[in-house]
């Protein structure tokens, strides 16, 4: 008997392959994982593109694959960050500066002192006071305190704080600040004083007595109307300036160079120097500018001139080294400068200080000119001085009008004189006869002039 197959099992639905356990036409087994010989099925039961259709019924007709995601690269954005961390530091650097400058103004404004009881007498007698002459022209009163009271008392003994003007200096500013001239008024000086209110509210009686006396018993207003009544200048402001005050100014320059003709060894003015070009520190300036027997004739004449050299020489080191236009060095000495002045309310702060500053940091030096008020012995008291006319009025009155005032070594103007008149600081008419205006030439020096070719 033999057997015969029986019919075919019926495809299974969507299928395509035999029935399983079947072997299929070709022989070959479909078995999971095996290579059948036909292209791989995708996830759908599809074939692959290669491969016959879809069958019918089953969907639309597949494109393939998806192709692989093709990421769109732009271009890389500029990093901004260190721009941003540029600007905050920027900005943080200027807030700081700004609080620093705002702290250093504060603290340089708070040192000055303000004299405001010299305002109010002055104002009392504005009628007497002489009237402005030249419009943006300035005069100062500089008024060097030889007070002995709190950290001055090392240099000479505290009688209860008395003070009394040591040195005095009218300081004139030309209107077009390219000049500026000082001169000095001697503290033996014999001069009308009118009467003054004191401290104690008591008022000291109209006298002829030595220019220091104002000082002493009215304070700055006093010497302020002695020195108009004497000039006829009238005083725009003023300022009062103590011992340790000149002595760290000095030290903040780093010192200031004079030179001597001889050794100088003066215990009362803490002194002793060798002779020749030298620079002086704050102490040494100070015993220098202050020594009356130890150097030259002993006469307050010769201090005087003295004083004048080293404030030109001052001045010159200021200029030349460019302080003025350093932060870093014009720090200490606007410091050292607040903390030693006492002013009226028009200079008290320090924008007004460096607005004046400001307008003199253009004069040549040797446009600053120092002199001394034309002047002789006293004939009632040769230890006390007068003044020498016509020559002292004739310098008030170029100061007054804002006019030139020439200044020479004291022998250069012996020699322009032709002679030695045995006057100290007689004026010298050295212009052109025929000149309309004559331009006096008095005994002094420059802030450019160099001390050791003198």
């Amino acid at each position: 008997m033999s057997e015969s197959a029986g019919p075919p099992d019926e495809p299974a639905a969507g299928g395509g392959g035999p029935h399983p356990g079947n072997d299929s036409a070709s022989g070959s087994t479909d078995t999971p994982g095996a290579d059948s010989g036909s292209a791989p099925k995708d996830s759908s039961g599809n074939g692959s593109p290669d491969g016959p259709g879809p069958a019918p019924g089953n969907g639309p007709p597949e494109s393939g694959p998806d192709p692989l995601p093709v990421t769109a690269v732009a271009a890389p954005r500029p990093r901004r960050h260190w721009l941003r961390w540029t600007a905050l530091g920027a900005s943080f650097v200027v807030l700081v500066a700004a609080g620093v400058g705002c702290w250093l103004y504060r603290k340089l404004d708070g040192n000055i002192r303000t004299d405001t009881s010299v305002a109010a007498e002055l104002k009392v007698y504005e009628r007497e006071r002489p009237v402005p002459v030249v419009r943006d022209a300035e005069n100062i009163l500089l008024i060097g305190s030889d007070s002995r009271a709190g950290e001055n008392r090392a240099y000479g003994r505290d009688d209860g704080g008395s003070q009394r003007s040591d040195t005095t200096i009218l300081l004139h500013l030309a209107a077009d600040r390219k000049s500026a001239t000082a001169m000095s008024l001697p503290r033996d000086l014999m001069v009308d004083i009118p009467a003054c209110h004191q401290a104690d509210s008591t008022t000291t009686r109209a006298m002829f007595a030595q220019f220091n006396w104002a000082f002493e018993r009215g304070g700055a207003a006093c010497t302020i109307r002695t020195v108009e009544k004497l000039t006829g200048i009238r005083i725009d402001h003023h300022m009062i300036i103590d011992f340790n005050g000149f002595k760290d100014m000095v030290d903040a320059v780093d010192g200031v160079q004079v030179c001597l003709k001889k050794p100088v060894d003066d215990p009362d003015a803490h002194l002793k120097l060798p002779a020749g070009r030298q620079t002086l520190d704050g102490e040494e300036a100070l015993g220098y500018v202050r020594a009356r027997k130890s150097i030259g004739n002993g006469s307050d004449t010769e201090r005087m001139d003295r004083q004048q050299q080293f404030l030109g020489a001052l001045v010159n080191k200021v200029q030349s080294d460019g302080v003025l236009l350093n932060p870093t060095r014009l720090y200490p000495v606007l410091d050292a400068a607040t903390k030693a002045l006492t002013t009226d309310p028009g200079l008290d702060n320090l924008k007004d200080l460096y607005d004046l500053v400001r307008g003199l940091r253009d004069v040549p030096t040797d446009k600053v000119q120092f002199l001394t008020v034309p002047r002789q012995p006293y004939a009632a008291d040769r230890n006390r001085d007068e003044l020498v006319q016509p020559a002292a009025e004739r310098l008030f009155k170029r100061l007054r009008a804002d006019k030139p005032v020439t200044v020479v070594p004291a022998d250069q103007l012996a020699h322009d004189n032709g002679k030695n008149t045995g006057k100290n600081n007689a004026a010298a008419d050295t212009s052109d006869a025929s000149g309309p205006t004559p331009t006096p030439t008095y005994s002094g020096n420059n802030a450019a002039a160099d001390l050791c070719e003198q």
